[in-house]
C-alpha cells in the first residue's frame, strides 16, 4: 500500500517482484533457455549477419531449468526405449562410402612405402620426416571423411611399457562362476502356463557401499569420531572403477552381454550408490553372490605418512623441471619411480581396496506395468541436480559432516596428477610449477561432487541403438511431421535451418559460423532475446496444438464416415 503521500517505502518496492527475473521464469516455464548462447551466422556470398540463440546444453537446473528438463526427458526416453526390447537392437555401421575407401588406400601406400625404406636401412631423417608429414595430413583427412577411431593402433607403440599387475584373486573375496558367454542382449522370455501369456522381465537394481559407522535417519554418523571419513572419501574417489567392475563380473556370470542403464547419486550419508535397470533378468542369490566378490584395487603409491605440510612444501626447481625437498635440495621420487618402488616391494599393498556393502536389492519389472515407469522416474530424479544438491541440507549436523568429509577429500590424491601428492613426497604424473597440496583443481574435490567426479548416467553401447542425438532427432522428426513441414523439400535444410552443425565449426555450406559476444554492437541484451524467444515458443506451441486439433477433427470424421 502507498503511504499517504502518494509515495511506496523501500520496503514495499523490494517486497514487488524484479521483472528481469520474472522474464526469466516465464522463459523457463515455456521450455526457454535462460542463458543462451550468441553465434554469428555469416553468409560466405553476400556477407549478411544474423545473430542465431542457441541453447546453453546445460544439464543442472541450477544454471538452465529449462536445458536440464529437455536433458533429463531425454535420458528417459532413452531409458524406456532400452529396458525392455524383444529384439536384438541394430548397431551396425554404414558401408564405407568411395572417398573414405580413396583416402584408407592412400594411406596404404604412402605406409608400404615408408616400411620399405626403413626396412632397406637407407632411409634420410629428411625423407622419412616427409613421409611423416603425409601420413599425418592422410589421417586427418581420413578423421574429416567421417570414420571413427584410426586405421593404426596408435597407442600399439606403448603396450611394451605398460605395467601390468597379478590378476589373481583376492583371498578375501568368494570366486565368480562363469557361464559359456552368447552374443545376444535379451533376456530370456518366459510363459504362463494358465494364460499362455509370454513376458521378458528385467532388472533394477540397487548398490551401495560399505559402512563406515552408524549413522543417524538425517545421514549424519552417531559418532563423528570414529566415523571412517578416509575411507569414505576414497571409496568415492574409486566408486566408478568399482561399477565397471560390476558390469564385467555381471556379464561373466550371465554369460549374455547384459545391457544397462544406470545412474550415480548420493545417499542421505553422502556415499555414492548407483541404481541399475539391466535387460533380462539374473537370480537375485547369485547377484548378491558378484557384488560380494566385486573389487577394485587401486595399485598407487602409499598415501598414509605426511612428509610435507603446512608452509614447509616441496619447492619447484626450474633447472631439473622438477619437485625438491625444502630443506635438503634432494629431488622427490618421480611418479614412475615410485610404482617401481611398488613394484620391487615383495609384499606391497594397494593404496586402496573398494569394494561394495551388503546391501543389494533387485527386484523385477515387466514391461508396461506401473513399477516400470516408477523406476524410470526415479532412475532421472536427481539427473539434474549436482551431488551434493542431491539431499538438501537442514540441520548444523549435516552442514558439518558435509564439511568433514570435504576436509578429507581435500589432502586425498585423486589421480596420478593430483597435487596431493606432494603432501607424501611423490612428485605427480607429469609434474608442473604451482602445485600445491589441498588444492589440486579436480572437480572430485569441490563441494558440489563430493568426491565422486565419474559420470552421473551409464548407459552401455547397445541399451537401444541409439544416441541421445538420434532420440533429439526423433522428436524434431515428430514435431515436423505434427507440423505438416516436411525437411526434404526445403533447400537442403541449410537455408532454414538455424542451428550451428557444431560450435567448433567455421562453415557449414553457405554459412560462416563464429562466436559473438554478449558486448558486441549487433547482440542484443540477454532480455531482449528471452522475450522473443519466448514468444516463438508461444507461436509454436500454437501451431502444434492446432495441428493436433486438426488430426483430432480428422479422425472422429473418419469414424464416423
Amino acid at each position: 500500500m502507498p503511504t499517504p503521500t502518494g509515495k511506496s517505502t523501500r520496503a514495499e518496492r523490494l517486497a514487488q517482484p524484479l521483472a528481469r527475473e520474472v522474464a526469466e521464469q516465464v522463459a523457463a516455464d515455456h521450455g526457454v533457455c535462460i542463458r543462451p548462447v550468441s553465434l554469428r551466422r555469416t553468409d560466405i556470398t553476400t556477407g549478411a549477419t544474423e545473430i542465431i540463440d542457441v541453447p546453453c546444453g546445460s544439464t543442472l537446473e541450477s544454471r538452465c531449468p529449462a536445458c536440464a528438463r529437455r536433458k533429463r526427458s531425454l535420458r528417459r526416453t532413452q531409458c524406456e526405449e532400452g529396458w525392455h526390447l524383444a529384439s536384438e537392437p541394430v548397431v551396425e555401421p554404414d558401408p564405407p562410402t568411395e572417398t573414405q575407401r580413396g583416402w584408407v588406400e592412400q594411406r596404404a601406400v604412402v605406409t608400404a612405402e615408408r616400411e620399405r625404406i626403413v626396412a632397406s636401412g637407407d632411409a634420410s631423417a629428411d625423407e622419412l620426416a616427409r613421409l611423416d608429414a603425409a601420413i599425418s595430413d592422410l589421417d586427418e583427412e581420413i578423421s574429416g571423411s567421417g570414420l571413427r577411431g584410426s586405421v593404426t593402433r596408435s597407442g600399439s607403440s606403448s603396450l611394451g611399457s605398460r605395467r601390468v599387475r597379478s590378476t589373481k584373486r583376492r583371498q578375501d573375496v568368494p570366486d565368480l562362476p562363469k557361464r559359456p558367454m552368447t552374443r545376444k542382449t535379451v533376456g530370456r522370455a518366459y510363459t504362463d502356463p494358465n494364460t499362455g501369456r509370454t513376458f521378458r522381465p528385467s532388472l533394477f537394481i540397487t548398490l551401495t557401499l560399505d559402512s563406515y559407522g552408524r549413522v543417524k535417519s538425517d545421514g549424519t554418523p552417531v559418532d563423528p569420531a570414529t566415523y571412517d571419513y578416509r575411507r569414505a572419501a576414497r571409496d568415492a574417489l574409486h566408486f566408478s572403477k568399482l561399477v565397471d567392475r560390476f558390469v564385467q563380473n555381471l556379464r561373466r556370470v550371465a554369460g549374455f552381454d547384459v545391457q544397462y542403464f544406470a545412474t550415480v547419486e548420493p545417499q542421505r550419508r553422502l556415499a555414492p550408490h548407483l541404481h541399475m535397470a539391466t535387460r533380462g533378468t539374473i537370480p537375485r542369490a547369485e547377484l548378491r553372490q558378484i557384488a560380494a566378490a566385486t573389487y577394485h584395487q587401486v595399485w598407487w603409491p602409499n598415501a598414509d605418512t605426511v612428509r610435507f605440510e603446512g608452509d614447509r612444501l616441496p619447492v619447484w626447481d626450474e633447472s631439473t623441471g622438477a619437485y625438491v625437498d625444502p630443506s635438503t635440495g634432494e629431488l622427490l621420487p618421480t611418479w614412475e619411480q615410485a610404482l617401481d618402488a611398488m613394484d620391487e616391494a615383495p609384499d606391497a599393498e594397494p593404496h586402496h581396496v573398494v569394494k561394495f556393502g551388503r546391501q543389494v536389492d533387485a527386484k523385477g519389472v515387466v514391461a508396461g506395468s506401473a513399477d516400470a515407469d516408477r523406476c524410470v522416474r526415479y532412475l532421472a530424479k536427481y539427473l539434474t541436480k549436482d551431488i551434493a544438491e542431491c539431499h538438501e541440507v537442514e540441520t548444523i549436523s549435516q552442514e558439518q559432516h558435509v564439511d568433514r568429509l570435504l576436509d578429507a577429500l581435500r589432502f586425498e590424491p585423486c589421480s596420478p596428477r593430483c597435487a596431493n601428492w606432494l603432501r607424501y613426497g611423490i612428485q605427480p604424473d607429469q609434474p608442473k610449477a604451482g602445485l600445491r597440496p589441498g588444492f589440486c583443481r579436480s572437480k572430485a574435490h569441490r563441494r558440489e561432487h563430493l568426491g565422486y567426479a565419474g559420470r552421473r548416467v551409464l548407459v552401455s553401447r547397445k541399451w537401444s541403438g541409439k544416441t541421445l542425438a538420434d532420440h533429439k532427432a526423433d522428436r524434431l522428426t515428430w514435431v515436423l511431421n505434427a507440423l505438416g513441414i516436411d525437411p526434404a523439400n526445403e533447400d537442403q535444410g541449410d537455408e532454414n535451418d538455424p542451428r550451428p552443425p557444431a560450435l567448433t565449426s567455421v562453415k557449414s555450406g553457405k554459412f560462416a559460423w563464429e562466436l559473438a559476444r554478449p558486448t558486441d554492437p549487433d547482440v542484443a541484451p540477454r532480455e531482449r532475446r528471452l522475450l522473443r524467444a519466448v514468444g516463438e515458443s508461444l507461436k509454436r506451441r500454437a501451431q502444434l496444438d492446432a495441428a493436433r486439433q486438426n488430426d483430432l477433427s480428422a479422425t472422429h470424421e473418419t469414424r464416423a464416415a
